[in-house]
């Protein structure tokens, strides 16, 4: 009798196990889930997230604080109260009193009530800055990435050469160049200087979004031009250009500050903003340096709570980044 073949053997398994009916009940079963959008599951980790709560919390709290300023400011901030106190020989600053926990500036005015109010205007420059520059990086952005070519090269080059040049420098300058210094000329400033970053931005999210299969599926079933680019190819692009914001935000009002702090920033100190205070404030930092380490504080702060928040939605939207 010859011996068994090894592969007649298998076969016969295998047609047994076939003709067999075999129980897969007890196998287990996966519990269906639904689907998460990315925004909600972005915003599952932030709620867990340590670091964009306190960063939220900071500038929940500085947004407040700017909205309803006039309301909590203790006194007038443009009111001389404590001018009675001012002795340019003895005591130019007034120190911390009753009504007047910080004390006094050089012109007898309540520093506490300037700091609390010029967060209002703080706000207004950091924020209208970053608006205008998010709405030129949108228009050079949205050039570039959906008609390429040309017109790419011709915006690239541009940005680039806005790019190569500091962006502080970039702003002194265009702030330089205004007859007479005001708000409006440093909102400009710091927006050109914005426009660069995010054009480049949405210009590299639209480029990849023209190669999806729902932009080529659209192009297939011959959806216009114009209806593909901003009704597919711009919202989605949009999520890393608002991402990036929340940092230009943070910039806007470091460099703001700056542009003040140089004599470039409005000359009216009516409405007290907090780099504008800084400038005021050195020629007295030797002897009063408080009146420069509170404006500089409430700025830092502000800084850090927008980078925090930026950076941890970043890394939540960021699927390479997620943690």
């Amino acid at each position: 009798m010859s011996p068994r073949n090894p592969m007649n053997a298998r076969k016969q398994r295998i047609d047994d196990l076939a003709a067999s009916s075999v129980v897969v009940d007890d196998a287990g079963t996966v519990d269906e889930a639904p689907g998460v959008s990315l925004i909600a599951s972005a915003w599952r980790r932030l709620r867990r997230d340590p670091v964009f709560l306190l960063g939220a919390a900071i500038t929940g709290l500085f947004i407040l604080v700017a909205i309803i300023a006039p309301w909590i400011a203790p006194h007038d901030p443009d009111a001389r109260l404590l001018i009675d106190q001012v002795s340019r020989q003895s005591n130019p600053i007034p120190g911390p009193q009753a009504g007047f926990p910080l004390g006094g500036d050089d012109r007898g005015r309540d520093l506490l009530s300037r700091l609390i109010v010029g967060s209002r205007q703080t706000l207004l420059v950091g924020v209208a800055a970053t608006l205008l520059g998010l709405l030129g990086g949108l228009i050079l952005g949205i050039l570039a990435g959906a008609f390429g070519g040309a017109v790419d090269s011709f915006v690239m080059r541009a940005v680039d050469v806005m790019l190569s040049i500091p962006s502080l420098l970039l702003a002194v300058s265009i702030a330089a160049l205004a007859r007479q210094p005001s708000q409006w000329t440093v909102i400009i400033a710091i927006a050109v200087v914005q426009i660069p970053i995010f054009a480049r931005l949405l210009r590299g999210s639209m480029l990849a979004q023209r190669s999806s299969d729902h932009v080529l599926a659209a192009r297939a079933l011959g959806v216009k031009r114009s209806a593909i680019i901003f009704r597919h190819m711009v919202p989605n692009s949009l999520g890393p250009v608002i991402v990036q914001s929340t940092l230009v935000l943070a910039t806007s009002i470091i460099d703001a500050a700056a542009l003040s702090f140089l004599g470039l920033g409005n000359p009216d100190d009516a409405k007290p903003e907090w780099g504008q205070m800084l400038g005021q404030a050195q020629q007295y930092i030797q002897d009063y340096p408080h009146l420069a380490i509170y404006p500089a504080l409430c700025i830092v702060f502000v800084a850090l709570g927008f980078t925090l928040m930026g950076e941890s939605l970043r890394e939540a939207l960021d699927p390479k980044s997620r943690r």
